[in-house]
């Protein structure tokens, strides 16, 4: 089976919707399926196309950016072409373009599937303001053609309005997750490597530094948790440096972290066979989202199956994996003083809160998300088919053959 995979930014930047996209695009490849990923060459320095792990990735030149969107003058070329070489279409949203290449799928009788990976959220300005509404409008219009709407948890499901506008052809996947196991050597030349020894309980944190990750959040915390545990180290994982549209946000948090300098420590984006030592290193891992750009967190689980507990802001889909494992805390969005104090109750009792890796696989697998992607388009490829006519422009109400 030939899949198309779209969606705006895919390797070498790295997000949650990036991680999500590429593994469940590797994971098909892996079964045999011939796998194309059409995304834009947002990095000028990145080849035209390439094959990367058996996926083979095609991106368009970019004319500008627009906030944290790209205009690309060839996508509605290179879309039409590569939909009609394929079988079967995954669209990822948030996506200005998703709208076009959903369309294409109905015109040439495509499964399309689109996967709402979380609810938009720009930060405020005249042009997102503008940007919003439209983008917000693009992803309704895909949400119309697309044969299936896909959303990782009924907890983000319920409190999305998008996901409950399309109920009528929702279906929840968790997403892959997958961890590259490593071994008690690993773990100590990390240790060694970042001074980790002899020192106090490591707080990780793993994200781009972006204005929707709430690190303010973590940052004043840290003055509760120095008081309980005063050689606390912050850990943080990820791109923080020329971040794609958060630069004004890296400027207002910089006086923060130069109070904070002995105690929070950049490591950049971490190699994705080292992730497991990072995860292994730390006491409690901590995802203090702010809004539903966060709607489930891989990084929590990842943690989790090495053996580290989370302390996770409430946010819909996002405390989904603390509720069913108990393995963490979840405290209240944007509270610094509930974050410091869940921080504080794991690093004290964090015995408490560990559960075995065997039964964190048992309720995420990278497998078992790949497998039921494989099986959504195996049930579409033929319906698809007969399914040639444009959708009316309005969510029509549920049936058998949606």
């Amino acid at each position: 089976m030939k899949v198309l995979v779209v969606l705006t930014y895919y390797r070498p930047h790295t997000s949650g919707l990036t991680i999500y996209a590429e593994r469940l695009a590797r994971g098909l490849a892996a079964r045999g399926h011939e796998v194309t990923v059409l995304t834009s060459r947002f990095d000028p320095a990145t080849p035209l196309e390439e094959v990367n792990g058996g996926v083979r990735i095609v991106r368009v030149p970019v004319l500008m950016r627009v906030s944290k969107g790209v205009i690309m003058p060839s996508f509605g070329w290179m879309a039409t072409r590569l939909t009609r070489e394929t079988d079967v279409i995954s669209l990822h949203l948030p996506q200005f373009d998703a709208a076009g290449v959903a369309l294409r799928g109905r015109l040439f009788g495509k499964p399309t599937t689109l996967t709402y990976h979380c609810d938009l959220s720009l930060p405020s300005g005249v042009l997102n303001r503008i940007a919003g509404p439209v983008v917000g409008l693009m992803n309704h219009l895909a949400a119309l053609a697309a044969h299936r709407v896909i959303a990782y948890t009924d907890d983000f499901a319920a409190h999305s309005p998008f996901a409950r506008r399309f109920s009528h052809k929702l279906e929840i996947i968790p997403p892959p997750v997958e961890i590259i196991d490593t071994n008690p050597e690993g773990i100590a030349a990390f240790r060694n490597r970042h001074g980790l020894d002899g020192h106090g309980p490591v707080i990780g944190m793993a994200a781009r530094l972006a204005a929707e990750k709430g690190v303010e959040v973590l940052l004043n915390a840290l003055p509760r948790i120095l008081e309980v545990h005063p050689d606390a180290r912050v850990l943080f994982a990820g791109q923080h440096q020329d971040v794609l549209g958060e630069d004004a946000y890296a400027r207002r948090l910089a006086p923060a972290l130069e109070r904070h300098r002995q105690r929070w420590t950049f490591l950049g984006v971490v190699a994705v066979d080292e992730m497991a030592a990072f995860f292994s290193s730390l006491d409690a891992i901590v995802v203090p989202s702010l809004n539903s750009t966060e709607s489930f967190g891989l990084v929590q689980v990842e943690a989790m199956l090495c053996g580290t507990p989370v302390v996770m802001t409430d946010t819909p889909g996002g405390r989904v994996p603390v509720q069913l494992t108990g393995m963490g805390k979840i405290v209240p969005c944007d509270d610094w003083q509930a974050l410091g104090e869940g921080i504080v109750e794991v690093l004290s009792y964090r015995d408490r809160f560990v559960r075995p890796a065997e039964e964190i696989r048992r309720l995420f697998s990278a497998e078992v998300s790949v497998s039921r992607f494989e099986e959504l388009f195996v049930r579409y490829a033929v319906r698809a088919v007969e399914e040639t006519r444009l959708p009316a422009l309005t969510p029509s109400a549920p049936s058998n053959t949606d």
